[in-house]
């Protein structure tokens, strides 16, 4: 019993030890996830104010940009005037002044037509006068409305215009900047994945470290984005040839990994561990069976000779004319040695079950141990020799069972008490509760009890229960147990067998 007590607590110790193990793991790798997650939330935050400052770059490029148009079209309105006050110039007017506005527009380019739209004059631009302005040359200078110009007798002249080249060549410039905007975005996102929404927050404008199939997936799309802005406020950008529009983040895959790796630690840990112990309880049940064979099987040999001298000393007595009576009894007890060596003998074989009366088996056995225990044990069997109830059994063996059973109940009495045993059946199966009315059994041994080695007794080995289970389970594939106990009370054992 010793054995056990201490083979429990080793386990405990082994056991809260493992836990320490793990927990300290789990501690440190989720130490090792909040420093990466911080330095990670760093690296997304010094993104995120990147992509600020370069809208912001975009939009003061965009606005000086207006500007410019803006001066721009005012240069054309100072060159109409101009137009106009050349026009409408008396005879003697200096015409100088308004000759170098003309004269100085080298970027801009012009084109003046009559009230027909027909070409009379251009400049910066190369055309052939005294034709009309018309398909894709008046197209091109239609992007902003013409400016008239009223002189003599209300007649009028337009002047149409266009960007200069450079401003065209910058606006262009400015074009592809906004265009590279989102992909510098993407590219530059801290290898965390990226969403980029239009201003509704539903239509993907662009992505960046998402696999391309699943952007075609609008429910897991929805499900991503809903995700996302849980995690992180969408940073809102707004630019001003594009609108508004989102950019949604999440944490890289290498963190979300890190997070759910010390559960899958743990759990790699917990079937390394499952696996150790079933190999090893394989093993030591193997190294088990080949010690309790090997230990039979020599149990039985060493029985044999001095067996095989007590047959030949029996007949040397009845020659000598010894009491028949006390004959007999030496006859029974020679018998049951030689049963007992083939009960040690048949461990570790196949062993043979032939259908066999139960009842008749249970009563045989009892009456042989009646005879030798004490006279205050009484036994009550249920049923009687007149019901018959047949199973598979090794005789011998399962003699031995009930045997053991039977005499356990009678020293956990004391030899005074009553045992009880009940045989029942149902449609495939056989009940046998053996009932004593001695100490009892605490609920924390119920188990215990069939391990080898354990004993209540101070000279037991410990082995009796222990063959009963093996005899019961591995022999005639049934089940033996510890129906109910209680201290001072009494001990219900049951055997289950198939019919």
């Amino acid at each position: 019993m010793d054995i056990y007590l201490r083979k429990k607590r080793w386990k405990l110790i082994l056991f809260a030890f493992a836990i320490l193990i793990v927990a300290a793991s789990l501690y440190y790798t989720n130490i090792l996830v909040h420093q990466i997650r911080k330095d990670e939330r760093k690296n997304v935050e010094i993104w995120a104010d990147a992509i600020h400052q370069k809208a912001d770059l975009v939009n003061f490029t965009n606005d000086l940009f207006e500007q410019i148009k803006d001066e721009e079209r005012k240069r054309v309105s100072i060159v109409a005037e101009a137009q106009r006050r050349i026009f409408n110039a008396t005879p003697n007017e200096d015409l100088n002044f308004f000759l170098s506005i003309l004269g100085e527009n080298n970027t801009i380019p012009v084109i003046v037509t009559d009230e027909m739209g027909k070409i009379t004059n251009a400049r910066n631009i190369s055309v052939d006068t005294g034709k009309y302005l018309e398909g894709e040359l008046k197209q091109e200078f239609s992007v902003y409305p013409p400016i008239a110009v009223t002189y003599y007798l209300n007649k009028k002249i337009y002047l149409y215009y266009k960007d200069s080249n450079i401003f065209a060549k910058l606006k262009q410039g400015l074009d592809d900047l906004i265009r590279s905007f989102f992909s510098e975005v993407v590219l530059n996102s801290a290898s965390v994945p990226v969403i980029i929404t239009d201003s509704t927050g539903k239509k993907v404008y662009q992505s960046g470290n998402i696999p391309a199939d699943k952007l075609k997936d609008k429910a897991w799309v929805t499900n991503t984005l809903q995700s996302m802005a849980s995690q992180n406020t969408p940073i809102k950008i707004d630019l001003a040839d594009t609108g508004v529009h989102y950019i949604y983040y999440q944490d890289s895959l290498l963190l979300t990994q890190l997070k759910y790796y010390p559960v899958v630690q743990l759990g790699v840990i917990f079937v390394f561990l499952m696996i150790a112990y079933l190999l090893f309880s394989y093993a030591r049940k193997s190294e088990q069976n080949q010690v309790w064979v090997g230990m039979a099987k020599e149990t039985a040999h060493q029985l044999g000779t001095p067996l095989s001298s007590m047959v030949a000393w029996m007949e040397l007595l009845k020659l000598k004319g010894l009491d028949e009576e006390t004959i007999r009894e030496i006859e029974k007890d020679v018998q049951r040695l030689e049963t007992i060596t083939d009960r040690f003998s048949k461990i570790g074989s196949a062993a043979r079950l032939e259908k066999t009366d139960i009842v008749a088996v249970v009563h045989d056995t009892v009456g042989y141990i009646r005879s030798r225990i004490s006279a205050k044990v009484n036994f009550d069997i249920k049923p009687g020799l007149t019901k018959q109830i047949f199973v598979p059994l090794n005789l011998h063996l399962f003699e031995w069972v009930i045997e053991n059973l039977c005499k356990n109940a009678v020293d956990a009495m004391e030899g005074n008490g009553n045992v009880n045993i009940e045989i029942t059946e149902d449609v495939d199966h056989i009940h046998i509760d053996i009932a004593d009315t001695g100490k009892g059994i605490p609920k924390s041994r119920f188990k215990t009890i069939f391990r080898p080695g354990y004993t209540s007794k101070a000279r037991g080995w410990g082995l009796g229960l222990t063959l009963t289970k093996r005899i019961v389970e591995n022999y005639h594939a049934g089940k033996i147990f510890v129906k109910s106990s209680t201290l001072n009370k009494g001990t219900i054992f049951r055997i289950i067998l198939k019919k």
